[in-house]
């Protein structure tokens, strides 16, 4: 087994270091659970490193669509663009039609790979020049098996360097086309070796991926950390709340990741005896909110640290042990962050929190998060004009809602597409959710803009209830009034009850489909008189509201 204290320059290299290394280093489960060593990884990287030199046309981008869920072929075509000097394209299976041959034409992917059960969403796409292969298959066999004997360097299209393209990884934007972030091999290779020190990964860890490896959070936190340590992998095809801990248990896992309303799920499940008993020590993610992540420790004993680091690269937020809850941290090394003002550019006033470290100035403090230093950003694929826009006036704009505290740390707001103006006053819809999270009925919490009668917004929140919990308009209105950091304008107008909230494949919530339904749904729909109170919104309630858009010249605004 070959050993080394260097920090690694590229992810090839970490993908050699396997070599010899007979240690456990991927499970997975596919009817009965399996374990390849170190080694095997390694080797299997190589093969179709090998076979993706031969296959890859001349002259072509040398990249790759991976159209997968987290199966062991995954990580392995990872490894294997990594080896030969490739890029993979992340491509998203909850994409259809036109949108999912777009992401995979615009990668200029020459090889698409991907599984039986993703076949049906090709069906009748046109891919001019790209050439499919299909894991698990006979031909697919056939094709790795003159490869089997190859090991680490001996085949590349271009030699791996820490400059290499390795991901093209596509950003979750809530409007537009996916933009796909260029992300290098030593930027990849830093990042995996910086959260390997932060959190002391090591051989005796497993990192549990229930997170989609098409998506940068996976590979990026998960993944990387777990090469660079020494640490196995164990994966999980697609994320279920049910079989987390059945999951954790079996393979002794001690790390995962999550992104979105994964905690929420995990919590919404029935309490166990056994909830304690793991190996888990620490969840990195985002987006768990401070009151979940007190809940899931209290519960599941385990430590939930938030962290921030967009896939791009340009902005990253590091957590020290004085951060105080619900902050994420302060700027990392060499960065100059700032929450400014969109439309001025000016930076905003440090945020005023009450002793309970609730936000009392949301309006004023709240700003997107800018970085004015140097920045990791790469780019994104063909796409200058969103570039251009990312880092204008010579600013890296993250496209987040931040707010800062007098001493400097950094607080996440949500994203700027969820801001809401309502009667002229900016509100975050991370900040409203956040105090909403505390109603003890809710199992999940979603925030979003309506457009108003008459101008501006309106705060709308679509809510997911505990098991056995009914939606009392008057308890409601009674919790809303005992919470201090509830501004005049925060309060939501129409209330929807969901029986799950709809998300994305990075169980993130599903804004948009939200926003187009509006308070017009089959849900239970309640709404807010300017006086306080609830009400249920149908019939001829619903006919008057919507009489008071027409004549207001905006009933088609409700269908954006």
């Amino acid at each position: 087994m070959r050993t080394t204290t260097t920090a690694p320059e590229t992810v090839a290299e970490l993908i050699a270091r396997q070599w010899g290394d007979h240690r456990p280093g991927l499970m997975y489960e596919d009817g009965e659970r399996h374990v390849l060593t170190r080694h095997r990884n390694a080797r299997e990287a190589a093969a179709r490193a090998a076979l993706l030199v031969d296959l890859m046309p001349a002259g072509a981008e040398p990249h790759l669509g991976v159209l997968l869920d987290n199966t062991p072929e995954f990580p392995c075509w990872l490894g294997a663009a990594a080896l030969a000097g490739a890029a993979v394209a992340g491509i998203n299976p909850t994409r259809r039609g036109p949108e999912l041959a777009r992401d995979i034409l615009h990668t200029d992917c020459r090889l698409l790979i991907t599984e039986p059960a993703h076949l049906p969403l090709l069906r009748g796409l046109d891919l001019p020049g790209v050439r499919v292969l299909v894991t698990g298959t006979e031909e697919y066999e056939a094709l790795l098996a003159p490869y089997a004997a190859a090991k680490p360097g001996e085949a590349a299209l271009r030699a791996p360097a820490p400059g290499s393209r390795l991901l093209l990884y596509f950003t979750s934007g809530s409007t537009g086309a996916p933009k796909a972030a260029v992300c290098s091999q030593g930027r990849l290779a830093a990042a995996g070796a910086s959260l390997a020190r932060q959190f002391s990964v090591g051989p005796d860890d497993v990192h549990y991926v229930c997170m989609p490896l098409f998506h940068g959070n996976a590979v990026i936190a998960d993944w990387l950390p777990a090469l660079v340590g020494g640490a196995a992998v164990a994966l999980r095809r697609r994320f279920s709340a049910s079989a987390f801990l059945d999951d954790v248990q079996a393979y002794g896992a001690t790390y995962f990741t999550y992104v979105g309303r994964a905690i929420q799920y995990l919590l919404a499940t029935e309490p166990r005896p056994d909830d304690r008993s793991h190996r888990l020590r620490l969840g990195f993610g985002t987006e768990a909110g401070a009151v979940d992540a007190a809940r899931f420790a209290e519960r599941f004993g385990v430590r939930l640290v938030e962290g921030y680091g967009a896939t791009e690269g340009g902005a990253s937020v590091q957590r020290t042990p004085d951060t105080p809850p619900g902050a994420l941290g302060r700027a990392g090394a060499g960065d100059d962050l700032a929450v400014v003002d969109p439309q001025t550019g000016a930076e905003c006033p440090a945020a005023v929190l009450d002793g309970d470290g609730r936000l009392l100035n949301g309006s004023a403090a709240i700003g997107e998060l800018v970085n004015r230093g140097r920045s990791l950003f790469e780019g994104y694929w063909r796409n200058p004009d969103a570039e251009a826009d990312r880092t204008r006036d010579g600013w890296y704009w993250t496209g987040d809602l931040f707010f800062r505290d007098a001493a400097g740390f950094l607080y996440f707001a949500g994203r700027t597409d969820d801001r809401l103006r309502v009667d002229s006053e900016n509100l975050a819809a991370a900040v409203i959710e956040n105090i909403l999270a505390r109603w003890p009925d809710a199992a999940a919490v979603a925030v979003y803009g309506v457009p108003d009668e008459v101008a501006g917004d309106q705060v709308m929140a679509a809510l997911s209830l505990r098991d056995g919990a009914v939606f009392s308009p008057e308890a409601f209105e009674a919790f809303l009034s005992r919470q201090p950091d509830l501004g005049t304008k925060m309060a939501p107008r129409y209330v929807r009850i969901v029986p799950e909230m709809p998300v994305t494949a990075t169980n993130k919530i599903h804004r948009v489909a939200l926003r187009r339904t509006g308070f017009r749904c089959a849900d239970p729909v309640w709404h807010r008189s300017p006086a306080g109170g609830y009400t249920r919104l149908s019939g001829p309630a619903l006919t008057a509201l919507l009489a008071r858009y027409e004549t207001q010249g905006r009933l088609d605004l409700l269908q954006r």
